[in-house]
């Protein structure tokens, strides 16, 4: 499930900044833009990325520490913050409360998960060996 989830979600993150980099070669440094560009840029920058993810032993930890402060809003309470704001319930109607509950879960879920992710790196940091 966790390979899913790192993997969409790599494709999500990854294209503003492959569209970034193929933009600044193309007008920067005038090379031409075709698919042989995109396949060198991209594998480059996928190299790059599983690198440093090979390289930093707590890579993990890392997706659990931000994941909590990212994923957590974008998913659980934000959406919920926007529909009150677009549609304005009655305050203490059913569908306020339940967003409302709503906001607290996520809330609640992006603290304990970032505490977490940040728990897992303190404690296991004595024993990260880098390359290993």
């Amino acid at each position: 499930m966790v390979v899913v989830h790192v993997v969409g979600s790599y494709q999500i993150y990854a294209m503003p900044v492959f569209d970034m980099l193929e933009t600044v070669l193309v007008k920067k440094l005038h090379l031409p833009h075709g698919s042989l560009l995109r396949l060198i840029v991209r594998s480059a920058y996928v190299a790059f990325t599983m690198f440093m993810a090979i390289s930093i032993p707590f890579f993990g930890s890392l997706l659990g520490f931000f994941g909590g402060f990212a994923f957590a809003p974008t998913t659980y309470f934000l959406p919920c913050i926007m529909w009150i704001a677009i549609y304005k319930p009655k305050p203490f109607s059913f569908s306020w409360i339940i967003n409302w509950v709503f906001i607290f879960i996520g809330v609640f879920l992006m603290i304990v998960s970032s505490i977490g992710g940040f728990r897992d790196i303190y404690v296991s940091v004595s024993n990260y060996k880098f390359f290993s």
